[in-house]
């Protein structure tokens, strides 16, 4: 089967290769003018019974005039993209280029494209995908939705260029789409000149290498009673930012017997003449662990894109609230970001999820011991799974047992189906969200 799969390989290379060519080259006209000289080519064979022939050789000489008129474009060009430091997935991305004639000569009519790293992945990578795609879409099923493009980044639009004086210097607003999360790579800029007939373009190619981080797509959260109470954190803010393990630093007072000698001031002393102690008070706070789960076999999945974008937008809307949230997850290695009361802000949690990747090779496991570990400290768990198997279902029933209060969220395939199991007596704290839907069942959260 990997052997069979390897050509079907190079005819996508090649066939996406020509027509991301045709594409960029041809205005629309030209696409017009170039399919009209196909069909007349295939209808106009037959010379004695049909005159087709005779369009055939007029498209084909405008082409040839097209081509020879369009082909070259010799003017020097240097370009500065202005790019914003982030973008979001699915909502548009504006930002300048600036563009400088190091020429003489005077231009109209250019447009410019932007030029986007090769999208398309490795043979290995590529194969990956298939292999898995051909697992999960079953033979003579009819409503099953198939993924179209599943490695394309960007949905780009070309911008007309100003007219440019012999050294002259213009900005050209440029717009863009981004579809996926993740670092986005431009290898440099285009500006195109179209022949007399406005059927074929030439090319003047800038190179001006960059990257955007694109943070994953967040849908509208309807204010929750998250799970949770006040409870004690060792340290206070203090030690969430991890600064030390005292408690929260209140005011200075007189030393009393048994007070520890690392809580003399020592500055007071001197100049007061007699022992002074800092003096410190407990603090309680509201602090939420977001669970992520990673743990996928797909390539590309895209149950853990939508369960990273839902990730993201409970993290906006936890942050806005006086609490700390702690994001857990597992990639190459076990991680956990803290967030809110100052210590870091909504974007640079949301920069963290835009680098989460799969985790094909480790257990669920991992997971549930980092939760553990970590949940004395909590006081509420928001889980963001992608099944709800026996090794899923055990890790929010150890949470119950230890009286933390637990909102699990399922990402499933559209129309799939789910039975609550452990959380069957908790209605109102198990959500099923299938792909597709996910904003408007979001929305209808309480």
């Amino acid at each position: 089967m990997r052997l069979i799969y390897q050509p079907i390989y190079w005819t996508y290379r090649t066939v996406s290769s020509v027509w991301y060519w045709a594409q960029r080259r041809f205005t629309t006209a030209g696409l017009c003018v170039f399919g009209g000289f196909l069909v007349a080519g295939a209808t106009g064979l037959d010379v004695e019974s049909t005159v087709t022939y005779q369009s055939f050789a007029a498209l084909l000489g405008l082409l040839l005039i097209a081509f020879a008129g369009g082909w070259k474009f010799r003017a020097q060009f240097s370009a500065t993209r202005l790019l914003p430091r982030l973008g979001t997935a699915g909502q548009l991305l504006q930002y300048r280029v600036r563009v400088k004639n190091l020429g003489q000569s005077v231009y109209r009519g250019l447009t410019l494209l932007e030029d986007p790293a090769d999208p398309r992945p490795p043979y290995a990578q590529w194969l990956e995908y298939q292999l898995a795609e051909s697992r999960r879409v079953r033979p003579f099923r009819v409503a099953q939705r198939h993924r179209t493009h599943p490695f394309r980044r960007v949905k780009l639009k070309e911008a007309e260029v100003p007219p440019m004086l012999g050294l002259g210097e213009v900005d050209v607003t440029m717009n863009l789409v981004p579809l996926r999360r993740g670092i986005l790579r431009f290898s440099g800029v285009t500006l195109a000149r179209t022949d007399v007939f406005g059927l074929f373009r030439a090319f003047a190619r800038v190179s001006v290498p960059q990257t955007v981080l694109i943070l994953p797509r967040r849908y509208p959260v309807p204010p929750l009673a998250l799970p949770g109470v006040l409870k004690y954190q060792e340290g206070g803010v203090a030690l969430a930012a991890n600064v030390g393990s005292s408690d929260e630093f209140v005011s200075l007072r007189d030393y009393r017997p048994g007070d520890p000698l690392r809580h003399i001031h020592w500055r007071s002393w001197a100049r007061s003449g007699r022992p002074i102690v800092k003096e410190f008070e407990d603090e309680f706070f509201v602090r939420h662990a977001l669970i992520l789960d990673t743990f996928t076999t797909e390539p590309q999945s895209e149950r853990l894109e939508e369960a990273v974008s839902v990730a993201a937008s409970f993290a906006c809307t936890v942050l806005t609230q006086e609490s700390l949230l702690d994001l857990l997850f597992v990639g190459p290695q076990s991680y956990r970001f803290t967030a809110g009361r100052g210590l870091a802000h909504a974007d640079q949690m949301l920069e963290v999820l835009a680098a989460v990747g799969a985790c094909p090779s480790r257990p669920f496991e991992t997971l549930e011991h980092l939760v553990l570990n970590y949940v004395s400290l909590v006081s509420g768990c928001i889980c963001v799974l992608l099944a709800w198997d026996e090794p899923r279902q055990q890790m929010v029933k150890k949470l119950r047992q230890l009286d933390v209060p637990t909102l699990v969220l399922v990402i499933v395939p559209p129309g799939t189906r789910l039975e609550p199991g452990v959380m069957q007596d908790e209605p109102g704290r198990f959500h099923v969200l299938e792909i597709g839907k996910i904003e408007a069942q979001l929305a209808k959260l309480k």
